[in-house]
């Protein structure tokens, strides 16, 4: 059954579906399962691995933790969402 739960997405800036369930346990999960759309989160696990491959990080690391969450808040609730430093897309 498709979720039920409306947003307005801070991302896409309009009316979508939400999140079926806060995506963490935290706060800032709270924060994304009312404010971001499912779509948003879908765009933001692409996003996320780019980053986490130009930064070589590692999700297990709690340093790395910090900076793939600055990054989150960024793509989610920023104003502007960058790549990183020299990063080109892959060709399609």
């Amino acid at each position: 059954m498709a979720s039920q739960h409306k947003v307005f997405c801070v991302k896409l800036q309009r009316e979508l579906p939400g999140l079926d369930e806060p995506p963490f346990d935290t706060e800032l999960g709270r924060r994304v399962y009312e404010n971001v759309s499912a779509e948003a989160w879908r765009m933001w696990g692409d996003h996320c691995k780019m980053v986490l491959n130009e930064f070589r990080l590692n999700p297990a690391n709690p340093r790395d933790q910090e900076v793939i969450v600055q990054h989150l808040e960024q793509f989610l609730f920023g104003e502007h969402a960058a790549a990183p430093p020299g990063y080109v897309p892959p060709a399609r």
